[in-house]
């Protein structure tokens, strides 16, 4: 990258400069720099400028900045004339790309599908675009997946949404004045939008259902203390598809799925749609008839109303109340409503995106087209369009392999795997005994007599003892104090044995031994006790 000029006053000549604007997008508050992020972009050798204001509304004000060493410019000509690269959060508008020119990089959101007249426009002017939404879901760039940084806010955001527009505890009660039976929640899609409103409906005590076309996910939503929903499905269906989203089902399934929507559709307090997938027209799963079954007072939250929504009710950046009294919440800025957190996260993004661009560490960008991450993010670079990306080398999601059914047992294959399983246990029993008596003989030829008995009554102290051990009883105990103790007492019986010894080091032990055993079982069963008094009601 060609450096600039120095055009901003107070600005060292030469290094390349960073530079974050105040979004022109109605409503946004979120801010691409944050003062820590700043301050690790300086680290990489980058002086960093800010639009005054820019950060008032996620709760960083220019002082914060200017204490972490960036320079506060006054307006967005200044900020545009004296940056070399310019982070933004929402897709850039006409008037913003007419500032860019071939010495500049845009990274920002950008939607490059849903945007070819902006991307031409971007071509035309010879500018470096990066992406933050075409970041390849893969694991090393999960650090820079801004995707799923909003996602994860999104779905938290979601639920407490839902909570406010909804008439009761999430949670179950039993109080003086009744009973208050705990909210029901369905969550459409499990995946980071999704993951994160289930961990947060679970953790405010609501039953909580969750249904995915990925059958990978069943294990993460149980995991998380919800119930996955299956279909009486015949085949079975893996919805992964490259990048790590859902791919679209079949038609079959999607019936199959409506049908499992209506009959849960009386029962759900809440409902959650995070079904959307990146370029597409978000899929109708919630439908009329649906919202027309659950009962007043309800709340569905459509996370993928800005590409039209997963329920046909939903009307983008507003809430509306269906003929039957249920909410639904249609809002396309959740991440925004949470802008402290969503530009802290969104900063770290950039700045992990500016570190793989900066390997020196020298503020030098390395714009490398071979690596994967930086390619599938670049959607235009030297007067090019470069999108769309060519696949990533690597699968974000290995495809499942069918788990194959054990087959069932017939009672007479049973009766034969026990007999098999028997003869197989007594050969090895007969086997090992016949080892330990020739052992045992081999010994007695050469071994004096005194030797052999005490070796016998050693022997059969260790096959009483471990039976005494492994057959207590933990029903007053916990395992291990129930062990320790059986050890204790098999300890105690051999010391009393040879406290009458006639040598007076044997006398010694022996007692010690009695005194050390017997502060161990004493020890334990106050322990004990102590740990099951936990669990009784004072």
């Amino acid at each position: 990258m060609r450096r600039r000029h120095c055009s901003v006053s107070g600005l060292r000549e030469g290094l390349l400069r960073l530079g974050a604007p105040r979004e022109i997008y109605e409503s946004e508050a979120r801010v691409a720099m944050t003062p820590d992020s700043a301050q690790a972009l300086q680290k990489l050798g980058y002086e960093c400028l800010i639009e005054t204001g820019a950060g008032k509304s996620a709760g960083f004000s220019d002082e914060a900045y200017r204490a972490a060493g960036v320079t506060v410019v006054e307006s967005a000509d200044a900020l545009y004339s004296g940056s070399d690269i310019i982070a933004k959060v929402r897709p850039p508008e006409a008037s913003e790309i007419d500032r860019l020119s071939p010495d500049k990089t845009l990274i920002s959101f950008f939607y490059p599908a849903q945007n070819q007249t902006l991307l031409q426009q971007a071509k035309d002017k010879g500018a470096a675009v990066i992406a933050m939404d075409m970041v390849p879901r893969i694991s090393r760039a999960q650090k820079m997946d801004a995707l799923s940084s909003m996602a994860n806010i999104a779905g938290y955001r979601a639920v407490i949404e839902a909570g406010n527009n909804f008439g009761r505890f999430f949670t179950g009660q039993v109080t003086a004045a009744g009973k208050v039976p705990p909210a029901k929640v369905l969550i459409i899609g499990a995946g980071v939008a999704g993951l994160a409103a289930i961990g947060t409906a679970t953790s405010l005590g609501a039953i909580t259902y969750a249904f995915d076309v990925r059958p990978e996910v069943a294990e993460q939503i149980e995991s998380m203390g919800a119930e996955f929903v299956y279909l009486d499905f015949a085949e079975q269906q893996d919805g992964a598809a490259t990048g790590g989203y859902a791919a679209p089902s079949s038609p079959e399934f999607r019936e199959k799925q409506l049908a499992k929507f209506r009959e849960l559709a009386p029962q759900i307090d809440i409902v959650i749609t995070t079904a959307l997938i990146p370029g597409r027209d978000a899929p109708k799963l919630w439908l009329a008839d649906m919202v027309a079954a659950m009962k007043p007072g309800s709340v569905i939250v459509d996370l993928a109303a800005e590409r039209g929504g997963n329920c046909d009710l939903t009307v983008p950046d507003q809430r509306i109340v269906s003929d039957n009294g249920v909410i639904v919440i249609g809002y396309t800025d959740f991440p925004s409503r949470m802008a402290a957190q969503a530009s802290t996260l969104y900063a770290t993004n950039i700045r992990h995106m500016m570190a793989d661009l900066t390997p020196g560490k020298d503020g030098q960008v390395v714009h490398n087209m071979e690596d994967d991450v930086i390619r599938g993010a670049t959607v235009a670079y030297e007067g090019e369009i470069t999108y769309p990306p060519p696949p990533p080398k690597i699968k974000a999601i290995a495809a499942q392999k069918p788990k194959e059914k054990a087959k069932e047992l017939t009672p007479a294959e049973k009766r034969a795997q026990e007999i098999t399983l028997f003869k197989t246990q007594t050969r090895n029993q007969v086997a090992l005994l016949a080892v330990g008596t020739a052992l045992l003989l081999l010994v007695g030829v050469y071994a004096p007599a005194s030797f052999m008995s005490h070796f016998i009554v050693f022997v059969l102290a260790c096959f009483i003892g471990f039976q005494v051990i492994w057959n207590v009883s933990h029903s007053l105990h916990t395992p291990l104090m129930a062990v320790t103790n059986a050890v204790s007492g098999i300890v105690i019986l051999g010391a009393l044995l040879q406290v009458g010894s006639s040598n007076w080091l044997v006398v010694i032990l022996a007692a010690l031994s009695v005194l050390i055993a017997t502060i161990n079982i004493v020890g334990g069963f106050l322990v004990t006790r102590r740990m099951l008094a936990m669990f009784q009601k004072s």
